[in-house]
């Protein structure tokens, strides 16, 4: 099929998009159709602090932006992505009920001690083959079991799921999100009875009754079906919404230019955070895999994504916004990029996955008592300080990297940014030297082509598998390669002694 045009609803942690893709003789061409912004929303609840989701907010820019994908032209598919993990709770009416709590909540702590004296972490994932995170869904069922609006629940959709039903009117549920809840069985891809069991019978959440049907990446979800805005195929008909790999590392997975090299290149999905990981076709649930806290979340086409989550960009960003609201400096990327480069290296480096970064609020507060703490010399500038976080997700990248190879036992040849990371030429740098790979940057689109192709593939406008669709990606998009400079190993291998086997505390030198 030529000319064929899918639309990609992508949302972030603090933005959304709705993009138009047109693949024409092999190469898939992406505009942007709207972006609006989103991000977590200070509440109370219980009269106590509390994070959610302005759900009805990204509504609204979604659909506004399918009403200007229609107004450019036909559109065939539409598939969703967006973050891992959240739900919004249904009514008997189908109707939401409440924001959806935000995974930053600090809700879950109390559910995590529940759990887990019920079911150690090491049972746990002997079951799901997932990493530790108190943000799991597993834990937020467990939290809200207890909220008011949990006894009127008849049903919990994670977030990409919710769109698509409330653009179809079909309540499903596609797998490689339904990997991040902590309630599937990596081996078989359906849902662990055993802990399905634990908490319908140990904490009376009614998970069976809650959860619904669970679907592949490609499987057609229904047709729009919205009575105020009209999407519509080329052969005027209602535009299908597919169910895509919506959990957003997924899509960005699939949008990997690597065809043909399944299993031989490591990924960073760059955002807010950095998924780091290897594609592989089956789980690993080994107890030395366990002990590292790395998920197996899965793939499209039966792969796994063996991989840990890491910070990401978000701790960049919270601290560019701590110092635009101390005294209104605004720093661009590009800006914060060149500061960086111009700092000594490897001055003051930090734990970027320490659970005191995980809140909003003030980094550069956070980075000098986590210095102090492991005797690290306190940064002395803002260039420091962005030194500091760059270099220090570098480190963090490659220790992933390390331990994904030998826990796996997968032979990398490359290593592959996706997502807005990818423009951080110093990242990339770091990261080649860091991990001793020559690292390959782009697309920065990576997570929305990864969405495009598989609803490409659902419309019959791609024939194949994972290599047919990234050579899609490949022939549509460039790329930058980095090698890794000469005589780095002993400097990273120092570098991440110091960050994951810290000296004893001390007074840090400044």
């Amino acid at each position: 099929m030529s000319g064929c045009t899918v639309a990609a609803i992508d949302l972030g942690a603090s933005s959304g998009r709705v993009l138009r893709g047109t693949l024409d003789g092999g190469r898939l061409a992406v505009e942007e159709c709207s972006r609006f912004p989103n991000g977590v929303a200070f509440v109370r609840t219980a009269g106590q602090p509390d994070l959610v989701w302005d759900v009805l907010s990204l509504w609204r820019g979604i659909r506004e932006g399918l009403a200007e994908a229609a107004r450019r032209g036909p559109v065939e598919a539409i598939g969703i992505d967006t973050w891992g993990v959240d739900y919004g709770l249904l009514d008997a009416d189908g109707r939401l009920i409440g924001n959806p709590a935000a995974y930053r909540s600090p809700r879950t702590a109390d559910a995590v001690v529940r759990v887990h004296g019920l079911m150690p972490q090491s049972e746990l994932y002997g079951f799901n083959g997932a990493q530790h995170q108190a943000f799991n869904t597993l834990f937020q069922l467990v939290a809200d079991r207890s909220a008011a609006q949990a006894g009127l629940a008849r049903s919990a959709l994670l977030i990409p799921d919710l769109i698509a039903y409330w653009l179809t009117g079909r309540r499903v549920c596609e797998v490689t999100n339904a990997s991040t809840t902590g309630l599937i069985d990596p081996a078989t891809r359906d849902w662990s009875p055993e802990l399905l069991d634990l908490l319908n019978g140990s904490f009376g959440v009614p998970v069976p009754d809650l959860l619904a049907e669970l679907v592949e990446p490609g499987t057609v979800i229904g047709p729009m079906d919205l009575p105020d805005i009209s999407v519509r195929t080329s052969e005027n008909r209602s535009t299908p919404v597919v169910a895509v790999a919506t959990h957003d590392t997924a899509s960005a997975v699939v949008g990997v230019p690597a065809p043909g090299r399944s299993g031989r290149f490591g990924f960073v999905s760059s955002g807010t955070w950095s998924l780091v990981g290897v594609e592989l076709d089956h789980p690993v649930k080994t107890d030395a895999s366990a002990a590292a806290n790395f998920t197996n979340e899965l793939g499209a086409d039966g792969t796994v994504r063996y991989l840990e989550n890491i910070m990401g960009m978000w701790m960049l960003q919270e601290t560019l916004r701590q110092w635009r609201e101390e005294d209104g400096t605004e720093i661009s990327w590009p800006q914060a990029c060149r500061m960086a480069a111009s700092a000594p290296s490897m001055r003051t480096l930090i734990d970027v996955n320490d659970e005191i970064f995980v809140a909003p609020g003030p980094m550069t507060e956070r980075i000098d008592l986590w210095a102090l703490e492991h005797g690290e010399p306190l940064p002395q500038d803002r260039s420091q300080y962005l030194r500091a976080l760059i270099e220090s997700l570098a480190v963090a990248y490659r220790r992933a990297l390390r331990e994904a190879r030998e826990l796996s036992g997968a032979s990398l040849e490359t290593v592959n940014i996706v997502g807005g990371g990818g423009q951080n030429e110093l990242l990339c740098r770091l990261t080649a030297d860091a991990t001793g790979l020559p690292v390959v940057a782009g697309p920065v689109e990576g997570t929305s082509m990864g969405n495009m192709v598989v609803a490409l593939r659902a419309v019959g406008a791609i024939d194949g598998g994972l290599d047919e669709m990234r050579q899609v990606v490949a022939d549509s998009t460039s790329t930058t390669r980095y090698e890794p400079g000469p005589d780095q190993e002993s400097i990273w291998e120092a570098a991440e002694a110091r960050v994951f086997s810290p000296a004893p505390a001390a007074t840090a030198a400044t």
